[in-house]
């Protein structure tokens, strides 16, 4: 009995392996990288629209809640803005869906030689700066204008831009942003099954009958995303209604933001700052309209091969690179041929292009660091961009959480409300010293490249979150039992599945941001200008030569970005490359 009440003697304790201890504390290196990622996050977006919404908020000047927001709501000027913002958009997306979707049918349809140009052609408007397609089109219509005027179609000298008006902004935005009903269209149209545009013609179905009574209700929801899409780009853009709306005194919202600010300061911050809302309640209502159509109105199609081209239209493919070169082409050879032009007036011709204006923009010192700041603020935004998305990537992918869902979510706002409402963001944040530092960064490059980062963040984390998504885990894991670091499996493991997509975000951020203007206008100062902000100081002071010569050279690195990716497509993700789809 006493045998059996004596206490056992414990076993001696075995040491944990250190491989297991360090895979045991693999979670205490997540728990930090979310801390980082939170506060990258709250730096760059989260304090910016906070205090955009405490300055917008402010009681009035008799004290009453929400006074100010009445005052600004209350005035003509933001009546006629918000006016002529919904009129121009409005009859923009109208263009954009008319072209947009005729555009897609017809590439989408029929048999065509050199597709992949044809669709860069239809691309090249939204890829080019809105204030370059802004400058080509007014080079186009004008009184001055090489084309037009040696088709004797030019206005009369002395008159003034049609395009300087509502249907003019209209018509240059519908242009613009028709790409995004275009791209909507085309991929709805490859997930239409091509047995039933088959099975219609082996019944004896017309071919526009098929392309109107059948494809076209099955696209229509993601048509009606797209014009929706258009109309919060239309909404946010800056460079057209400025080159445009300012000299024929339409007022839209973006514009009223900016000469708001360079007549009063910040000084003017609250009151912007309820402009700044309104345009993000736009836009956030088409989202969400977006959304609803995408959810209710598309209708699950059934798996089959999918919708090819079948028929050959030699007059259809005539007309379409005839439409195709009117609104890419022409325009972009008005601005080559004034660049060329020794100044405004001068008839183009052979005795009088040459090569002067590239010269002189080249040897201007604000020229020639207008070029340095940009490429240096879009490497720097690209490089700092794919440091983000890796490791956020992997929070998304590998470790999602209410909190990592939630940044995810709160990362998309500076993409997709507009760029006045951010920069109007970032000049209340960081316009008083930074606390502890003591140092504003309002006036400095440093605001600039931080107002960069948040806008062009989902260009690299989208394509990285999608490459992690699809990757297999289980090389990962085991990387974690034997016991390798966060740190090592982010480097050896997870970074080389994702560096195509993560190379290919960056040269999208670089060829976006390169030539930004919409941030940039209200962001930078003496010694720190940008390609945008030259080409629209150069058009603004009438100096519309030297612009486009600017413009043009902006252009053509822009062109040999696009040439570098498409050079290095076989290395890319699949469809990274819209005009490779």
């Amino acid at each position: 009995m006493a045998a059996d009440t004596a206490p056992s003697r414990p076993e001696p304790s075995r040491p944990t392996p250190p491989r297991l201890r360090r895979a045991g504390r693999s979670g205490g290196g997540e728990q930090a990288l979310l801390l980082l990622v939170l506060a990258y996050v709250a730096f760059t977006t989260l304090w910016p629209l906070a205090k955009l919404f405490a300055a917008a908020l402010q009681p009035g000047e008799d004290g009453s809640p929400l006074g100010l927001m009445a005052e600004v709501l209350a005035s003509r000027a933001t009546a006629r803005a918000l006016w002529g913002t919904l009129a121009t958009s409005g009859l923009s997306v109208v263009l954009s869906t008319v072209l947009g979707v005729g555009l897609a049918f017809a590439v989408g349809l029929i048999r065509l030689r050199g597709r992949t140009a044809l669709v860069f052609l239809i691309l090249t408007p939204l890829l080019i700066p809105s204030q370059t397609m802004a400058l080509a089109w007014i080079e186009l219509a004008g009184a001055n204008s090489p084309i037009l005027g040696a088709l004797g179609l030019a206005p009369p000298p002395g008159t003034a831009n049609p395009l300087y008006s509502v249907s003019g902004i209209a018509l240059v935005m519908g242009v613009e942003h028709m790409p995004l009903v275009f791209l909507a269209t085309r991929a709805a149209l490859r997930a239409v099954p091509a047995d039933l545009v088959e099975a219609a013609r082996v019944i004896g179905v017309p071919g526009p009958r098929i392309a109107v009574g059948i494809v076209l209700p099955l696209v229509a929801p993601s048509i009606l995303a797209g014009a929706l899409l258009a109309f919060t780009a239309a909404i946010g853009n800056f460079g057209v209604p400025a080159l445009l709306g300012i000299p024929g005194r339409v007022s839209v919202l973006t514009t009223l933001i900016y000469q708001r600010l360079n007549g009063f300061g910040p000084s003017a911050a609250g009151q912007v700052a309820v402009l700044a809302l309104i345009m993000a309640a736009l836009v956030g209502l088409a989202l969400a309209l977006r959304g609803l159509a995408l959810r209710r109105l598309a209708a699950p199609l059934p798996a089959g091969r999918p919708l090819e081209p079948t028929r050959s239209s030699p007059v259809g493919e005539i007309v379409l690179w005839l439409v195709v070169a009117m609104i890419a082409v022409v325009p972009l050879a008005a601005l080559v041929m004034t660049a060329l032009l020794p100044a405004v007036g001068v008839r183009f011709g052979a005795e009088t292009a040459s090569l002067a204006q590239f010269a002189a923009v080249i040897a201007n010192a604000a020229v020639r660091r207008a070029f340095a700041n940009s490429l240096l603020l879009a490497l720097a935004c690209a490089g700092i961009a794919v440091a983000v998305s890796v490791p956020f990537a992997y929070l998304v992918a590998r470790r999602p959480g209410r909190l990592v869902r939630a940044l995810d979510l709160v990362v998309e706002a500076p993409w997709v409300i507009p760029g006045t409402v951010v920069a109007l963001g970032m000049i209340l944040a960081f316009l008083p010293p930074l606390p502890v530092l003591g140092v504003s960064l309002y006036g400095t490059l440093a605001i600039l490249l931080v107002a960069y980062l948040a806008r062009f963040l989902p260009l690299v984390l989208r394509p990285v979150t999608a490459a992690a998504q699809t990757a297999d885990p289980s090389l990962e894991e085991a990387a974690r039992i034997v016991g390798a670091g966060l740190p090592r499996r982010l480097a050896f493991i997870f970074l080389p599945g994702v560096l195509p997509a993560a190379v290919a975000g960056a040269l999208l951020v670089v060829m976006t941001a390169l030539n930004e203007l919409t941030l940039s206008a209200l962001l930078w100062s003496s010694g720190h200008e940008t390609i945008g902000v030259m080409v629209f100081a150069l058009q603004y002071e009438g100096n519309s030569t030297a612009a486009a010569a600017v413009a043009v050279l902006s252009t053509a690195l822009l062109f040999g970005l696009c040439a570098l990716a498409n050079a290095g497509a076989r290395w890319l993700p699949d469809r990274i490359l819209p005009w490779r789809q």
